[in-house]
Order: structure tokens, then C-alpha cells, then sequence
């Protein structure tokens, strides 16, 4: 990816998450305070995983504006893998609601809380419902065409609140029937629910991390065959963001060309794979003459 075609992807995320941030701080102010007036766990749980949210879309301006500066002495491939670690953060504060929940929630067990449930109560719940739907699915798009891990992480962490919400709504309607241990038992779900999200994070980000395959080697192989004085392509090596993949592999060409020549061809290889694959921000060819490989084996 081009230094200004990566500028204005990073510039779309940061949009993307300041509006995030915005919704995520009127969700969890409304949540918070009407569970802490009316003493509802669930509803209250529900406001901190919420303010965890915005939390976690400040930890992505930042890793997202580490990420977008240019490479250096000391990082020669740049910093991008700091929005990857800032999605890891992520999981890291939803595993720490969790564990706040869990203790609330016990704490109820042994001393339990008069719940007041209220028509308020229902239409909050179901209006925050509803900016979470339309947030997670704005975020999962905009992760789609900007190829971002963050945001990504960020619309599935927003999607858990929509299911939270919901198991609160239940817990709400059954303590409003008269079985107020309901509400507590729906937070220990809300937290278990959190946990599973953290580790679906961590999940995907350990394929950037742990430089998972991101390219199909037959695919690359294929592409690399198509181009002219190609005899063969071994040693295929793809690893990377989705968004900025990096690429080595080995070529044969005839043992009687020059080296000139095999290096405009290794150059054609390059331009061939960037246009088949719109991720790739670099391609390392390595050229070899044609046989190299049987004479090795037999000399083995």
C-alpha cells in the first residue's frame, strides 16, 4: 500500500472511531446512571462494558496514530502492527470487565439489592440496542473496504453489547415478575459472554501477530507462472496485516540468461503479483537458474 493510499485509509479509521466513541459514550451514560438509580446489576454491567468500549476506541486513536507514522531506523517496516497491538488491548480491558462484573455479581449473591424496575428501564434499553446495531454494523463495513483489524475487533466487541442488551432486557422482564436473582444471574452471562468476545479478538489478531499465511501460495504460483521466462516458482512466504501483506518467493529461469534479464523479469513477477493482489506492499523475488534444485538434490 502506497505511503498516501495508507494516510487516507488511516484518516477513514480515525473517523470511523471518533463517531464510534461519541455513540459509545452516550450509550454507556445512559446505561450506567439509570442501573445505578434504579440498583440493576445487569443494566449497570451493561453500562460499563459500554464505557469499556469507549475506552477501548481511545486506545485505538492512539495505536491508530502510531501505526500511520512512517518507518524509521529502528522500524524499517514501519509501525502498523501497532493498531494490531491496540486491538489486543481491546481484549485485554474486556477481560478486565469481565472480572468486575463476576465480583459485582457475587457480591450480590450475598447481599442482595432491592432492583426497581421501571417503563425507563425497557426504553433505554431497547434505544441503546439500537445505536449498537447500527454502530457494529457501520463498523463491521467500514473494516471491510479499509482492510483494518482494528476496527474490525472494535464492530464485534460493539456487536457483544447488542446480545448483552439483550440477555439484560430478559433479566429485567423476570425480576419485573418477581425473580429479582434474574438479574443478577443475566451479569454473570453478560461476563462469560465478554470473556468469548476477548478471546475471538485475540483470535484473529494472532494471525497478524504470529505471521499466519495471507496469501494462497497456488494462487501466487499461478501468477508468477504467467509471466514470460518464468520456468518455475518455489518457496512461497506470505505474512502481514490484511491490508499490508508482504510477499518472498523463489523463481527458475533459463541458466543461460543474463543477469539483466532475469532481473527484468523478477521486476514483471513484482508488478504481476501487486496487481493480482492490491494488499501486497512488498515482494521479495529470488532468481534462480533453471535445474538448481535437482542439482542440489543429486549433490546431496
Amino acid at each position: 500500500m502506497e505511503r498516501e493510499e495508507r494516510a487516507k485509509r488511516d484518516r477513514g479509521v480515525i473517523r470511523v472511531l471518533l463517531l464510534t466513541l461519541f455513540l459509545n459514550l452516550l450509550v454507556a451514560l445512559l446505561k450506567g446512571v439509570y442501573g445505578f438509580l434504579t440498583g440493576s446489576l445487569s443494566m449497570l454491567a451493561d453500562g460499563f462494558h459500554s464505557l469499556l468500549d469507549a475506552s477501548s476506541n481511545v486506545v485505538g486513536l492512539v495505536g491508530v496514530y502510531i501505526a500511520s507514522r512512517p518507518p524509521d531506523r529502528n522500524h524499517s517496516y514501519g509501525h502498523s502492527k501497532f493498531e494490531t497491538l491496540a486491538a489486543l488491548t481491546i481484549a485485554v480491558l474486556l477481560v478486565v470487565a469481565s472480572i468486575e462484573i463476576v465480583q459485582m455479581a457475587l457480591g450480590r449473591f450475598v447481599h442482595p439489592v432491592q432492583v426497581r424496575i421501571t417503563v425507563w428501564s425497557f426504553a433505554i434499553m431497547l434505544l441503546t440496542m439500537g445505536i449498537n446495531i447500527g454502530v457494529s454494523t457501520y463498523e463491521a463495513a467500514a473494516s471491510k473496504r479499509l482492510k483494518s483489524d482494528l476496527l474490525h475487533a472494535d464492530s464485534r466487541h460493539t456487536l457483544s453489547d447488542v446480545f448483552v442488551s439483550l440477555s439484560v432486557l430478559v433479566g429485567l422482564a423476570a425480576t419485573k415478575m418477581g425473580y429479582p436473582i434474574m438479574d443478577t444471574v443475566f451479569a454473570l452471562g453478560i461476563a462469560a459472554f465478554i470473556t468469548y468476545t476477548a478471546i475471538r479478538i485475540v483470535m484473529v489478531c494472532s494471525d497478524t501477530l504470529c505471521d499466519a499465511e495471507r496469501l494462497e501460495s497456488e494462487e501466487v504460483r499461478t501468477t508468477t507462472l504467467s509471466v514470460d521466462g518464468v520456468m518455475g516458482c518455489h518457496n512461497i512466504r506470505s505474512r502481514g496485516r490484511e491490508d499490508e501483506v508482504y510477499l518472498d518467493l523463489h523463481i527458475t529461469v533459463d541458466e543461460c540468461m543474463s543477469v539483466g534479464d532475469a532481473h527484468d523479469i523478477a521486476d514483471c513477477v513484482e508488478e504481476r503479483l501487486k496487481e493480482r493482489f492490491p494488499s501486497l506492499t512488498d515482494v521479495v523475488v529470488h532468481v534462480e537458474p533453471e535445474g538448481i534444485l535437482e542439482r542440489l538434490k543429486k549433490d546431496r
